[in-house]
């Protein structure tokens, strides 16, 4: 039996420092994953080629990370029926907003998840990630609910602090 993973592709290498936080948040949740850079546009056969043996050795999601052009999430998407979640680079002259609409506009039937631009946008791919495994996985589901709640109960310390420096 194969162990379930994430696969992580970059356009580009330059674009690690940003999905450093995709990569934290799988780690936390104990989430297999593996990391490639592979281009919709530059290596087009390697990438079919990744996606559909990944596919084979049980990758689950799909986290696509690209920026300018953007094109590899919805490169990935068109291979597999497996969830595809785009992650906009905020690079370029235009900061990311290029590779946000180029994650976005898919055409019916071929869905990509898309988050935010940038290091928000990665960490919430890994975090969505781990949604989608926790609907087949009762042991995730309950992973990610305690990460909430201990990310809820940092939002009351913080305010109860913030109470207590007022003076109320």
């Amino acid at each position: 039996m194969t162990t379930p993973f994430v696969a992580v592709l970059m356009g580009s290498d330059s674009d690690l420092p940003v999905m450093q936080s995709t990569l934290d948040v799988l780690k936390s949740f104990d989430i297999h994953f593996e990391v490639k850079v592979t281009s919709a546009h530059r290596t087009p056969a390697a990438t079919h080629a990744y996606v559909k043996d990944a596919e084979e050795r049980g990758c689950k999601v799909f986290i696509c990370a690209a920026g300018l052009a953007a094109h590899l999430a919805g490169a990935v998407a068109g291979i597999t029926t497996r969830p595809v979640i785009g992650v906009p680079i905020d690079a370029g002259p235009l900061q990311g907003h290029d590779a946000l609409l180029s994650t976005v506009m898919m055409p019916g039937g071929v869905p990509v998840a898309a988050v935010a631009i940038g290091k928000a946008g990665a960490k919430n791919a890994g975090y969505l990630a781990a949604q989608m495994l926790a609907v087949a996985s009762e042991e995730m589901a309950e992973r990610v609910k305690a990460d909430r709640q201990k990310n809820a109960e940092a939002v009351m310390a913080k305010d109860a602090a913030l109470q207590e420096k007022l003076g109320r």
